[in-house]
């Protein structure tokens, strides 16, 4: 994937690293990603599917029965739409504050930066340190762990799907915009001091230099769908889950009453109490795990 299009998605990866405490349970729903939404009162058949930001294309092609649900709706509801002109991209490069670098960053890895960014068309000057944290974080799970070459161009997995709906002809609703979510990921981290910044950017962009992969537990049991939904355990993050979540269920319900619905998002907001599986259960309707492949 170009860097251009990692910057226009680079806030989506922000729920997908909240993944903690895997592989505790083996119960069935523990092995999908995938779920059926139901409701006896309604003759709509909807579908939930948990995605990770730095998948794409191969994945969600050899998904036979996510394909074949997602072919079944009239609607796909994702976190957010990338709309011309209100893209991360613009929204950077429109600003007027400019970051100093060399504040949060050594010489060296200023220098990777300059080479990282020499022919992308976001001004990473441009960029706060939480983003071009965020950034780099997802750089090194697709180029790393998931080992995608650098003329790779395809998209990630919830713009692949997106690419999918249009192609059926498929309505398309998104949840946020990208600007509500640069403005999340920001104030998650508001007030973290100076080297805070300067120690998790040194650590992730050694970790890409490296190639160690040793660090990609997350997209290896992604992959391998060894999920722990911790259905019974508290949320993690209020301004992240729990708020959006909340924020999220209200429209949502609305389109399941009258369409069949992809919906689309983070894994980590179908997780915990907060999540969509135990606030859909708790509206009515039956939330059944499909097989995935």
């Amino acid at each position: 994937m170009k860097i251009r299009e990692i910057i226009t998605l680079l806030l989506l990866v922000l729920t997908s690293t909240l993944l903690l405490g895997q592989n505790s349970s083996s119960t069935s729903i523990n092995n999908t990603i995938l779920f059926r939404i139901t409701n006896p009162h309604s003759t709509k058949t909807s579908y939930l599917f948990g995605t990770h930001h730095a998948f794409g294309k191969t994945f969600f092609d050899s998904l036979t029965n996510a394909n074949i649900a997602l072919e079944s709706c009239d609607l796909l509801i994702k976190e957010n739409l990338n709309i011309p002109g209100k893209m991360a991209e613009d929204i950077i490069n429109l600003r007027n504050t400019k970051t100093k670098w060399k504040k949060y960053l050594s010489k060296t890895d200023l220098s990777f930066i300059k080479v990282l960014f020499a022919t992308s068309p976001t001004d990473y000057n441009k960029m706060t340190p939480t983003e071009m944290y965020v950034f780099l974080n997802r750089y090194f799970k697709q180029k790393v762990c998931l080992n995608k070459s650098a003329n790779d161009t395809s998209l990630s997995l919830d713009d692949y799907i997106s690419t999918k709906a249009v192609e059926k002809n498929i309505e398309r609703y998104g949840l946020e915009t990208t600007k509500e979510q640069i403005n999340l990921i920001n104030k998650d981290v508001e007030g973290m001091p100076r080297k805070i910044h300067r120690r998790r950017l040194a650590n992730i962009i050694d970790k890409i230099r490296s190639k160690d992969s040793s660090y990609c537990e997350e997209t290896d049991w992604y992959s391998n769908m060894e999920i722990d939904y911790q259905l019974n355990a508290p949320c993690r993050n209020t301004l992240v889950l729990t708020d959006r979540n909340n924020k999220w269920i209200k429209p949502i319900n609305d389109f399941l009453e009258k369409k069949n619905c992809f919906i689309a998002v983070g894994l980590s907001h179908l997780m915990y109490k907060c999540g969509l599986i135990n606030q859909l259960k708790e509206l009515g309707y039956t939330i059944t795990p499909i097989e995935i492949k």
